[in-house]
């Protein structure tokens, strides 16, 4: 099992072996919570760099909170409303911090290419022979992983999963997409699959040991998983990321959030992946990090696009990702969030930080003799 260190630059490192109209739960617009800055201090902050500003182009203007509210009709789940945002419906243990709607979707599908990018245009770094029978992919979203790698694997059946029915219809013939909560047993047979793909699953995992555990049930021997994490906090080896910036208090949201609803964000701070893979019975642990730039700030012409993809991502739906986690951790709403997101965007547009964030990727082999 190998531990491959990020380096102290941005960039990458080489593996080495070794419905329902109901809101969430609120908390108390009281006190914030230690270390935490209050929705007043965002809207007020907001308020003077619109005074400032003659046009509010990078401010409040673009993206309002409450407009765009693309819903998505399904006869299988009935979604509930936040703030005029579709989220999956709370039904059992199936759980989804972000809206399920077409402005999350083109976020996510953007998401989806920057993080190819970063993996060298690659769709994954687990060494994988051609002519592998069944593969499985965890939480597939918009289905646009599993949409290219069933086109880059003509002859390998190709399965797709998620709570919500958001994938298209015209896929590879290979491929399918079912409805399931990857947090319950699986409804796949043991030793069935020959490589098991799982990306961004923080923030909707209670346990990821049992998640390991099912991966390792249904992968057949010496067949092969593969998880993408990241973490949600934006750093800077230069200082630029400041204590009091928007862009400091984005992960505090999550991780407090996140504790609140006990399914953690901080996967890879806390090594997950790799413990309870290792856990779990997988061998051959490799990791593989990176740290990707936000915005075009980088001179380096690869991490600028993959930066400048990372922040149209953002742009995409800053609201989106922060809007659940901002309700359950500080009782934020629309008001806080879009002023929040205002400062954030204007931080982010400036170029005057040198922000990144952190992906990693893991991946274990299922012993033959299992």
């Amino acid at each position: 099992m190998s531990d491959n260190k990020a380096p102290g630059t941005v960039g990458a490192t080489t593996p080495s072996p070794k419905g329902s109209k109901q809101g969430s739960p609120k908390s108390p617009k009281t006190q914030s919570p230690a270390g935490m800055l209050p929705g007043e201090h965002w809207i007020q902050a907001a308020e003077e760099l619109a005074a400032e500003d003659d046009d509010h182009d990078s401010a409040l203007g673009d993206d309002d909170v409450d407009g765009s509210t693309a819903s998505i009709s399904s006869s299988i789940l009935q979604y509930r409303t936040i703030h005029g945002r579709t989220f999956h419906s709370e039904r059992g243990d199936a759980h989804s911090w972000i809206p399920n709607d077409e402005k999350q979707n083109e976020s996510m599908d953007i998401n989806h290419h920057l993080l190819t990018l970063s993996l060298g245009n690659k769709l994954h770094l687990a060494p994988l022979k051609k002519d592998i029978e069944k593969a499985l992919d965890i939480g597939t979203g918009t289905g646009i992983w599993a949409i290219d790698f069933a086109d880059e694997y003509p002859n390998t059946e190709v399965i797709g999963t998620d709570i919500s029915p958001i994938q298209p219809t015209w896929v590879p013939p290979n491929l399918t997409f079912e409805i399931e909560d990857c947090t319950r047993q699986w409804t796949f047979p043991a030793d069935s699959i020959d490589y098991v793909h799982m990306r961004y699953l923080f923030g909707s995992i209670a346990d990821w040991g049992a998640l390991f555990k099912e991966a390792f049930r249904v992968c057949k021997p010496g067949g092969t998983v593969e998880s993408y994490e990241a973490s949600t906090a934006f750093e800077s080896d230069d200082g630029s990321v400041s204590d009091t910036s928007a862009m400091n208090e984005w992960a505090k949201l999550f991780t407090r959030g996140g504790k609140l609803l006990g399914r953690p964000f901080t996967v890879l701070e806390e090594d997950m992946q790799r413990k309870y893979m290792e856990d779990a019975g997988f061998v051959d642990i490799q990791v593989w990090d990176f740290k990707a730039p936000v915005g075009g700030w980088p001179r380096d012409p690869k991490l600028k696009e993959i930066g400048r993809f990372a922040q149209l991502a953002l742009e995409q739906d800053y609201e989106g990702y922060v809007l659940y986690m901002a309700d359950i951790a500080l009782g934020w709403g629309a008001t806080e969030v879009g002023a929040y997101c205002a400062l954030l965007r204007r931080e982010i547009r400036s170029g005057k930080h040198h922000p990144y964030y952190r992906q990693r990727v893991v991946w274990g082999r299922k012993p033959e003799s299992s």
